[in-house]
């Protein structure tokens, strides 16, 4: 049997039980505020998704429309912080499983894998990343990519997804630290570029010809993919194609939060949903576990200490304090060195990464007093 004939089976399957009252519908919440599109367009999404896909139910968060007395709702006033609480407390209580967020400030450590429909054939192509941040090192991030695509591929299906290595800075780097860890044991398997000299190193022809199941790359470089193939038949003015930016993956994180853009149409929050039911259904928390401990047994700390640049100093972050404010604009290579000048400072701060790139996030009476030590320093203009 296929691995295609084995993922078909296996739709099939999932809609059979949910018809039969199996398992019971999978629960989804939907960010309904903030997107450029109006907030119809996001009820719109929602309808789709649940016809589209048996046993998915989905929950909008945000100020209700009156039009959409149909919809399950979550209320809250129309500010974004408010929908954002109201959507992890309702992750929390299990009232939802999963949710899909037109913006959320991930931890460092956490990022997404997009999905995107290749136009040389129609077929699927994951971007492994897309937004968050695996790791703060270039390299690094990209080699944990490379695990993280594996388990968003294997929830999809994929047994033995094939992986190309996307030719930008860092790229041999990371490429020859993922061949240690085959030689290590870990079942990665390489894809093959179509282009004359092969390789696992791709081309952007490879990426219009869908030559393997994951493009890794970093999640900048990925965010304009997602957005280019989403966009492309519209000229840019809405993201009509594809799943969006994908679920959220890191070790130790437990939540699946997918991410659309503020410019996804219905058809994309819709691919998002049911994208995103299939990563709950799937469990792909685990998944991602499973990943880092067969590349920890095949040598991935031992190799990522080989690599990685050595620092200089240690600094100890002072008392934890709430983290309700962000100061943008910082270099993704600098916002490890920006956090630790706050806690020199004796102020609280954690890297993150939001919608939009990395982000300090603090307390929020502190940010002036933290903006001006950034400044002083030059991590922000």
């Amino acid at each position: 049997m296929s691995e295609q004939t084995r993922r078909l089976v296996g739709e099939l399957l999932e809609e059979i039980l949910a018809r039969k009252g199996g398992p019971g519908p999978t629960k989804i919440g939907l960010m309904a505020f903030g997107s450029e599109l109006g907030a119809a367009e996001l009820a719109e999404g929602a309808r789709r998704a649940m016809e589209e896909q048996d046993g998915l139910e989905v929950t909008l968060i945000g100020p209700p429309l009156p039009e959409s007395g149909d919809l399950r709702w979550i209320e809250t006033a129309p500010c974004e912080a408010d929908v954002v609480a109201a959507m992890e407390s309702a992750l929390r209580e299990g009232v939802i499983e999963g949710a899909v967020a037109l913006h959320y400030p991930f931890p460092l450590g956490v990022a997404t894998v997009g999905r995107i429909v290749v136009p040389g054939n129609g077929r699927e192509l994951l971007i492994a990343t897309s937004t968050g941040a695996s790791a703060t090192d270039r390299v690094e991030a990209m080699v944990k990519n490379a695990l993280l695509g594996r388990a968003v591929a294997r929830s999809l299906g994929h047994s033995a997804p094939s992986l190309g290595v996307l030719n930008i800075e860092g790229a041999q780097a990371a490429l020859r630290l993922l061949k240690g860890l085959v030689e290590g044991g870990y079942p990665l398997n390489f894809g093959r570029s179509g282009r004359s000299d092969g390789g696992a190193l791709l081309r952007g022809n490879d990426l219009l010809s869908g030559a393997v199941d994951i493009c890794l790359c970093d999640t900048l470089t990925g965010n304009v993919l997602v957005k280019l193939f989403s966009a492309f038949t519209t000229g840019g003015s809405r993201e009509a194609l594809g799943w969006g930016y994908g679920p959220s993956v890191g070790e130790g994180w437990p939540s699946v939060v997918s991410i659309i853009s503020r410019a996804s149409g219905a058809p994309v929050m819709a691919g998002a949903l049911a994208f995103t039911a299939r990563a709950v259904r799937s469990g792909l928390p685990r998944l991602v576990e499973e990943e880092f401990a067969l590349a920890r047994k095949a040598g991935l700390d031992r190799l990522l200490q080989r690599e990685a640049p050595k620092t200089e100093e240690t600094v100890t972050p002072p008392p934890a304090e709430p983290t309700d404010e962000e100061i943008h604009g910082i270099d993704v290579l600098l916002l490890d060195d920006a956090v630790r000048s706050l806690w020199k400072a004796g102020i609280y701060a954690e890297s993150a990464m939001g919608c939009t790139g990395p982000v300090v996030k603090l307390a929020a009476a502190r940010k002036t007093e933290a903006e001006v030590i950034l400044l002083k320093a030059g991590y922000i203009d």
